[in-house]
């Protein structure tokens, strides 16, 4: 269950296209600045490779290896192989997480979570205002006025160092919880 998870977590959810990830590229070296050792899980609806192809691991897991774990000096990573119907929910990917470096945990989408989320929102796009349905939207982020009222704080989102303060602001708060 994320709400027992012991650090932090905050998602950003939105629908596709409008600026999950390129608001974390901005935002996350931001965070760092500021002393914040961070993880990030980042959900999508697509198949992806992630090895290069014809590397050991790669023909590992071609050749049947459910679960592959390749670890060096310099980084570890950990392939899954799903069975094209279901996915693992946030709380598996969680507890994957190695929480002794951790200050805080960004989650990209999985916007049905029950966990603190920022709305990204283009009203260019047309889409409904998840926070509108969402009671766990802490704030919207926004590259122009929302056009209708909202119960939670309105960001720019072209102002990465604002939001970076609201996030540093919220996560000294969820700590005094």
């Amino acid at each position: 269950m994320t709400s027992d998870f012991p650090i932090p977590v905050l998602g950003f959810a939105a629908f596709s296209g409008s600026g999950k990830t390129s608001l974390l590229e901005r935002l996350i070296p931001r965070l760092r600045q500021q002393g914040l050792r961070l993880a990030l899980i980042k959900h999508s609806h697509h198949d992806f490779e992630m090895d290069k192809p014809g590397k050991d691991s790669d023909r590992l897991r071609r050749a049947g290896a459910g679960q592959i774990l390749l670890a060096s000096k310099y980084r570890t990573a950990w392939i899954r192989e799903g069975d094209g119907a279901t996915e693992p929910d946030l709380g598996e990917l969680l507890s994957r997480l190695d929480i002794r470096g951790l200050d805080l945990v960004l989650v990209e989408g999985f916007r049905d979570e029950p966990i603190a989320k920022m709305e990204i929102h283009r009203p260019t796009l047309g889409k409904p205002l998840l926070c509108r349905e969402d009671s766990r939207i802490i704030a919207l982020a926004c590259d122009e006025p929302p056009g209708q009222e909202v119960a939670v704080p309105v960001l720019a989102l072209n102002d990465p160092d604002s939001i970076a303060r609201f996030v540093l602001s919220w996560l000294v708060d969820s700590q005094r919880e």
